[in-house]
């Protein structure tokens, strides 16, 4: 089973989600940015690593989200997802085709990729979005 992170950035009560390329195997389906755990890696510093190269954005990692365990044709993958607050950076597009910055209410408009729907519906079924600090509960 290949370890994957997620990062679940707010800002004004919205989410930071991601659309993959063209070029993609899941070309076109929506996700919460991230990526592969690298060997001696903690799950934090994947996801600082991953939104970097990916975003060229920093963030701090908050508290642990949830997690989904979906099997895809090349393999499972167990995919973990933290809590994020963005601290400085322009979002810059690397590997993806746009982002886009959706209130709870708009998630089902996009079509994400089967791995991060469980992680769309809890985050759904969240009393609300509200802008993360180290001080806040998300349960």
């Amino acid at each position: 089973m290949k370890e994957v992170t997620a990062a679940v950035i707010i800002k004004d009560k919205r989410v930071l989600i991601a659309q993959r390329t063209k070029d993609d195997k899941l070309a076109g389906k929506w996700e919460f940015p991230g990526g592969k755990i690298e060997p001696g890696e903690t799950l934090q510093e994947c996801l600082k690593r991953e939104i970097k190269e990916e975003l060229e954005v920093d963030i701090d990692v908050l508290d642990f989200f949830g997690e989904s365990i979906y099997n895809y044709p090349g393999g499972t993958i167990k995919l973990m997802a933290y809590w994020c607050e963005w601290i400085s950076g322009d979002f810059t597009l690397k590997v993806h085709s746009q982002i886009v910055w959706a209130n709870r209410n708009e998630l089902d408009l996009y079509d994400f990729a089967p791995a991060d729907i469980p992680l769309v519906e809890k985050l759904k079924q969240a009393i609300a979005l509200e802008s993360c600090s180290g001080d806040n509960k998300h349960e």
